[in-house]
């Protein structure tokens, strides 16, 4: 099946550059690193290179798997987030790490650009990162030959059959942390039920985000399989971040009500900015607009032009006046600044089946939410927040509209919800001990 699973990669090459240069007209960061995708990583900076040690293999050096002559080499953690959402919530991860093995290096692997935009701004030099190369034996054994790493630590639901092969094959223990399956995610993976048996049998651990997650990996044939919560309730707002709000709110204005419309997806505008300018109890409310991905920031500007709304970008950091209706979040990595700026705040991904974004950012800052009909992402943090009293689940886009003005008019039902929304948060954190010990375990054994 393996063999199948490889030929059909093969098959779809070409159509892996086409995708690429698809995603490159709105987004060129796509064509940067193309190397990496397919295990071609520079060596790494070192004295000997600063003093200009030479490989001798001209322009082409750059990208030839290389050793420091003196033998010595950081002991290598990889972690693979994919995107934005799994790269932040490895924060607490990462600080854990960082305390615990000081003299090792932090590898953050990522699939996209904005996830890893999202690592540099969060990280810095403090780690290093590429990107994962596709699933194609030849590029994942350059990887690992490359990196050496002393463990793999795959986020969510990174079943990737070749690398977990391989990875297994070298002596790298694979584990796969944080980890969630939805319930069509599992039938999917069940169409290919060997396939996935044998992965999911070659990674040394896996830490479910959920029973019901430990219980759909346990049945397509995973073993070792512990129950750990969501590293997602351990991430703390960024000092930097709250203060960053409070300047937004000002600028927002104080005393004016502020409606966040959070990490919004395509299509979903078009329908909240109908249902904004049809509601008259939202005449006086600011609308911010934060899309998810940073390619599509023109194109809502473009919409709330042809609409006439009247409205301004976050990046032109003035002081929105009274007349401003809706205020564009063209921004990258201020997501917890929004949050804190905001009385109100629904979640992108919800209102069309996109399976929904993470609310429990938004909740850990005291800002309530309101949810749409499409969360299966985030199917047991929703549940969890709708009955805590911190989330209000809407079916649609007017009846977002309509909640949202009841509650904007409320300040006393508004504060409970977040202050509810805080112990929501607080009372599901634990997650990173229980990751750690899972790491540690893997980790004692390779000393």
């Amino acid at each position: 099946m393996r063999f199948l699973y490889t030929l059909l990669l093969w098959l779809l090459l070409p159509f892996v550059f086409v995708r690429l240069a698809l995603r490159a007209r709105r987004q060129p960061e796509y064509l940067r690193h193309l190397a990496e995708r397919f295990g071609f990583y520079p060596p790494p900076v070192t004295e000997h290179r600063r003093s200009g040690f030479h490989s001798g293999i001209g322009d082409l050096s750059p990208y030839i798997p290389w050793e420091c002559p003196c033998g010595i080499s950081p002991t290598v953690i990889w972690l693979h987030a994919v995107s934005v959402g799994e790269t932040r919530a490895t924060v607490s991860l990462v600080a854990r790490l960082r305390a615990a093995y000081p003299g090792h290096q932090i590898l953050l692997t990522h699939t996209t650009p904005t996830g890893r935009a999202t690592s540099e701004q969060l990280y810095g030099d403090g780690v290093q990162r590429v990107y994962l190369p596709y699933d194609y034996p030849f590029a994942v054994r350059r990887f690992l030959r490359h990196f050496r790493p002393a463990v793999g630590i795959l986020m969510e639901t990174e079943i990737w059959f070749n690398l977990i092969h391989e990875g297994h094959a070298a002596g790298v223990p694979m584990l796969l942390i944080n980890a969630r399956l939805s319930e069509k995610s599992g039938r999917g993976y069940a169409r290919v039920a060997s396939l996935t048996r044998n992965a999911l049998l070659e990674l040394d651990a896996i830490a479910a985000q959920t029973p019901d997650d430990a219980a759909r990996l346990t049945q397509l044939g995973a073993q070792n399989v512990s129950v750990m919560g969501n590293l997602k309730f351990d991430i703390e707002a960024p000092h930097v971040m709250l203060e960053l709000g409070n300047a937004l709110r000002r600028q927002f204005g104080a005393t004016r009500k502020v409606f966040l419309a959070a990490s919004t997806r395509e299509g979903e505008e078009v329908l909240l900015l109908d249902a904004f300018s049809g509601q008259g109890n939202m005449k006086d409310v600011l609308l911010v607009v934060v899309p998810r991905h940073p390619q599509r920031f023109n194109e809502i500007a473009d919409l709330l032009a042809r609409r006439g709304l009247r409205y301004q970008r976050r990046s032109e950091n003035r002081e929105v006046s009274a007349e401003i209706q809706v205020v564009l979040g063209d921004s990258m990595g201020e997501m917890f600044a929004y949050y804190a700026a905001a009385d109100l705040a629904c979640i992108g991904g919800s209102l069309l089946p996109f399976g929904g974004q993470n609310l429990i950012e938004a909740c850990s800052v005291g800002t309530p939410v309101l949810i749409g009909p499409h969360t299966c992402n985030f199917a047991d943090a929703t549940r969890l927040a709708i009955e805590a009293g911190a989330a209000v689940r809407v079916s649609d886009a007017q009846e977002l509209f309509q909640v949202a003005g009841k509650l904007l008019n409320d300040t006393v039902t508004l504060a409970g919800m977040g202050q509810k929304g805080v112990q929501f948060v607080a009372a599901h954190q634990g997650a990173t001990d229980k990751a750690m010990a899972v790491i540690n375990k893997v980790l004692a054994l390779q000393r």
